[in-house]
C-alpha cells in the first residue's frame, strides 16, 4: 500500500480507541443505568455498535502490523503498475478520468483511488501510453484509451 493509505488506516485506528471505544463505553454505561436491558433497545445497540469498533480495531491492527508500503515516486517508467497515476479516455463518452492505482485496503473510487484487484485496474496492468483497453463490465465491456501515465 501507499505511504497515504497506511497514514489513512492509522488515523482510522487512533480515532477508534481514543474517541469511538470510549464514547460506546459510556453509551452502554448510560444505558444500563435505565434498568431492564432485556427490552433496552439503547443498550442492545451501543453493544453492536460496540462488537463492530472492536472486530474493526483488530482487523485495521492487523492491516498495520503487517502492511508493506511501497513509494510510486521512487517508480518510473511506461508501463502502468502498482502506485502509478493514469489519465484515461473513455472512448464511449469521450470522457476523460484519472486514477492512481493502490492496494486493496486503501481504495477509494470517489477520489480516484482504484484498486490494484478491480477489473480496470487489472486490465490496465502492463499497459502503456497510448495503448486501448477494453474492461468488462455489468453492461458491456468498456473500451479506454491510456491518455498518460505518471509516478508521483
Amino acid at each position: 500500500m501507499t505511504a497515504q493509505g497506511l497514514q489513512r488506516l492509522e488515523d482510522e485506528l487512533r480515532r477508534l480507541k481514543s474517541e469511538d471505544r470510549p464514547a460506546v463505553i459510556r453509551a452502554i454505561a448510560e444505558a444500563r443505568a435505565h434498568g431492564d436491558l432485556s427490552e433496552n433497545a439503547e443498550y442492545h445497540a451501543a453493544r453492536d455498535r460496540q462488537s463492530f469498533i472492536e472486530g474493526r480495531v483488530l482487523e485495521l491492527e492487523e492491516l498495520v502490523s503487517t502492511a508493506e508500503v511501497i513509494d510510486p515516486s521512487t517508480l518510473s517508467g511506461s508501463q502502468v503498475k502498482f502506485g502509478a497515476h493514469i489519465e484515461l479516455l473513455d472512448e464511449e463518452s469521450e470522457k476523460e478520468s484519472s486514477y492512481q492505482i493502490v492496494g486493496v485496503h486503501e481504495a477509494d473510487i470517489k477520489q480516484g483511488l482504484l484498486s490494484v484487484s478491480s477489473p480496470l485496474a487489472k486490465s490496465l496492468i502492463g499497459k502503456e501510453e497510448g495503448d486501448t483497453v477494453s474492461v468488462p463490465a455489468p453492461g458491456g465491456d468498456r473500451t479506454y484509451e491510456i491518455l498518460k501515465v505518471s509516478f508521483r
